[in-house]
């Protein structure tokens, strides 16, 4: 307490923040009614009587949780796990120009036309008329939704006040804009993010309120401000995309209330962020007819599999050191994958240029999408496409061998539901892998060298390739679609 003005904090400061002197703050002991000090309790072992008891799980009604509330957006449903909760405090992150605000003004109109309640959108870095402006640009025009602006936590709080008990979500837009006059420091410091968002948890856990906070990056793509604010917030989502791309993926990175590993899928347009369902689409390309250095796979995105192709370019080089070009994927193990192509598979690389990528602005870690990038530089050296109807999934280790991956049974579903009839595997998908009726179309392929020997001996009339140490030959299919010498 201090000494001077006599106000109240939770923690010691030099500065009182409300007189401005210094060195006035002393550590008081709260009284407690019948039982003595705090001290005294605290070294005693005893406590304090609660203001809310303890409660038993079953006494607890399905009226007092309450249902999810839906954000309008099924896919942004998809990553908070079937919507908002009940005084859920949300975090969204992401790249300036990544389109938190528009996300979240969208889902503001949404939840506010379909709830009739008010849905408050306070932002401290525009003003109402430029928050107006891209509301109507994106359609965003609900009776409901109210639009405020202005750095003061204590202000924010009021406009919540006014529009009573009945309002549905509250967008504070960014948590490092706000600042409370409790704590003394600048706007974003770490104080200051901390009592914010400590401020706003407990107000939206009493009122049973959603909070939606939008959260600056650092140059690291991290939150910006101390690392407890992940701590603090009940989900904490991640909104990445590319300049150059119109594609946008929601990720969730922490969520109490739902997976933590899902992903959604949107794309940036003049009317704001439009949900796509079948993502899939965006990563293959469409064409009438198959060309050289194409291979399509089936990447993994948190728990979603997602069909891409994978895409490869060799030419001729006179350069001593021929270059190796990769956009979308990781080019250490590119530069493995080509190595093993040329010392496995036969396919003479060493003095060619090469280069891959993928579909869309799309990128890929995922090591499920080995062998279709191994298939695409060896069609892409022979000059000669793979059919249409074939996917290739599966890890290739630096002995040749094609290993399973995860998800293995979502990932054919997804090939084949696309129409892929010929899809590469592991060998062993159909023992460990409940495939039904997919199983027709799967082909086990057990090494690179045999995966490239199928496809080979599929293309009729096509020419053996002439460089040095080529595999040739081809490989006949058994009754039940394996491949077999």
């Amino acid at each position: 307490m201090c000494s001077s003005c006599g106000a109240e904090y939770g923690t010691w400061y030099g500065r009182c923040s409300k007189c401005g002197e210094f060195s006035t703050l002393t550590e008081v002991a709260v009284p407690v009614a019948g039982n003595g000090t705090a001290a005294g309790l605290r070294s005693s072992g005893g406590g304090t009587t609660p203001t809310r008891p303890a409660r038993r799980v079953s006494e607890i009604s399905e009226e007092e949780v309450g249902v999810r509330l839906s954000t309008g957006l099924s896919e942004f449903d998809r990553v908070l796990g079937g919507g908002l909760v009940r005084g859920q405090v949300l975090l969204l992150s992401g790249e300036p120009g990544a389109g938190k605000s528009t996300l979240l003004l969208t889902t503001a109109h949404a939840v506010a036309a379909a709830t009739g309640r008010p849905v408050l959108y306070v932002s401290g870095e525009e003003s109402v008329h430029q928050i107006a402006t891209r509301a109507r640009r994106i359609g965003a025009t609900s009776e409901h939704l109210y639009l405020a602006d202005g750095h003061d936590l204590g202000h924010a709080i009021g406009h919540l006040d006014a529009l009573g008990p009945q309002v549905a979500l509250v967008i504070v837009d960014s948590v490092q804009t706000i600042a409370s006059a409790e704590v003394d420091g600048r706007a974003g410091g770490v104080a200051q993010v901390m009592e914010v968002a400590s401020t706003l948890t407990r107000l939206a856990k009493a009122r049973g309120i959603p909070f939606c906070l939008v959260g600056q990056v650092t140059k690291e793509s991290t939150v910006a401000g101390p690392r407890a604010l992940e701590h603090v917030v009940d989900t904490t989502l991640a909104l990445e995309g590319d300049r150059q791309t119109t594609l946008r993926l929601l990720r969730a990175v922490k969520n109490r209330f739902g997976p933590a590993d899902e992903v959604a899928c949107f794309e940036q347009a003049d009317t704001g962020l439009i949900q796509v369902t079948d993502p899939s689409s965006l990563f293959r390309g469409v064409r009438e007819e198959p060309v050289a250095g194409t291979c399509v796979t089936v990447t993994v995105e948190g728990r979603r599999a997602l069909l891409s192709e994978m895409q490869a370019l060799v030419s001729p080089s006179n350069a001593p050191n021929p270059r190796r070009g990769v956009t979308g994927l990781d080019s250490s193990r590119v530069a493995m994958l080509i190595a093993v192509t040329e010392r496995l598979a036969g396919v003479r690389l060493h003095d060619r240029d090469v280069y891959a990528a993928t579909v869309g602005g799309m990128r890929s870690n995922d090591p499920g999408s080995d062998l279709a990038i191994c298939l695409a530089i060896a069609s892409a050296a022979w000059g000669t496409p793979l059919p249409a109807e074939v996917a290739a999934i599966g890890e290739v280790s630096l002995s040749g061998d094609i290993r399973r991956v995860a998800m293995i049974g979502q990932r054919v579903a997804e090939a084949v539901r696309l129409g892929h009839r010929r899809v590469l595997v592991p060998v062993g998908t159909k023992e460990t892998v409940p495939l039904g009726r997919n199983a027709a179309h799967v082909v086990e392929v057990a090494t690179l060298v045999q995966a490239v020997n199928a496809l080979r001996g599929r293309r009729s009339g096509a020419a053996r390739d002439s460089t040095p140490g080529s595999v040739s030959g081809s490989v006949r299919e058994d009754a039940d679609g394996a491949p077999g010498r």
